[in-house]
């Protein structure tokens, strides 16, 4: 049986230029299965969580919609920061949510970190 490995993936993100901080969350709950602080001030449970519903909101959209598709990731733009959430295919309801420095990050490779941590992940 394979051991869980949110520890281990969540801090290789740490290496991302940029980090601030990163969670792994269920969007059913809104529960933190995981979280790692780059040592800035935001509260990462509570991010997990709220952005758990923003997951949600994005779902029902789409199931209005009427669109035949899945969410793989959600960019959220602020001012000073870049945040993240990335789908994991396997266990859709679990999600990744990475919060990066605006202006020492590079997006793409974020995102391309993201999709290899959600690979190498085991629950």
């Amino acid at each position: 049986m394979a051991v869980n490995n949110i520890k281990d993936i969540l801090a290789r993100l740490d290496s991302i230029e940029g980090f601030v901080g990163a969670a792994l969350a269920d969007s059913d709950t809104g529960m933190c299965l995981g979280f790692l602080s780059g040592g800035g001030n935001l509260n990462l449970e509570i991010a997990a969580a709220a952005n758990a519903e923003v997951v949600r909101a994005k779902r029902k959209a789409i199931k209005t919609l009427g669109l035949r598709d899945e969410i793989e990731d959600i960019l959220i733009t602020l001012g000073r920061q870049y945040h993240l959430i990335r789908l994991n295919k396997a266990r859709p309801a679990v999600f990744f949510y990475l919060a990066l420095d605006r202006a020492r990050s590079n997006l793409a490779l974020a995102r391309y970190a993201l999709a290899d941590a959600e690979k190498d992940l085991v629950l």
